[in-house]
């Protein structure tokens, strides 16, 4: 599940790379708008990836016994979730990206601070770098479609 998951969200930044964010959304002709549709896209399959890594690093913590892992394994398999249905929207420029989008900043900063909660784990800073990464993307893609 965990490798089907991982190839789903290589296909789509395949998709934006090859297609320039697919039809209707060439930053060439979208200006602002499409740019930083696909600026949010690309950041959200980035953290969907982190996500799904993170999770399966922290499933492996857990069974070897360290607990302090498992709230960031429920909120990284969510999260990376949340950020591949922001991600396919937002680079099919639908209507429907700002209410998921802002929901995804939200799921990421939350799955940020579960992640900051174990320092020391150098994948659980990725994880969480990609999160805030991911939520700025979101925040500033709702900013620009509120001008």
């Amino acid at each position: 599940m965990y490798l089907v998951r991982l190839l789903a969200v290589a296909v789509l930044v395949t998709a934006f790379a090859v297609l320039g964010g697919g039809p209707g959304l060439s930053a060439d002709e979208g200006g602002d708008h499409a740019a930083h549709f696909l600026h949010c896209a690309k950041a959200c399959a980035d953290c969907a990836i982190q996500c799904d890594s993170c999770h399966h690093h922290c499933s492996h913590m857990v069974t070897s016994g360290s607990k302090e892992h498992a709230k960031s394994m429920e909120y990284c398999v969510d999260c990376a979730d949340v950020c591949r249905t922001a991600g396919a929207l937002s680079a099919r420029g639908s209507s429907l990206a700002t209410p998921v989008c802002e929901a995804c900043a939200k799921v990421c900063d939350d799955c940020a601070v579960a992640c900051e909660a174990i320092p020391k784990d150098k994948h659980m800073a990725d994880c969480a770098k990609s999160c805030r990464d991911c939520a700025k993307a979101c925040r500033d893609m709702v900013k620009m479609l509120k001008k």
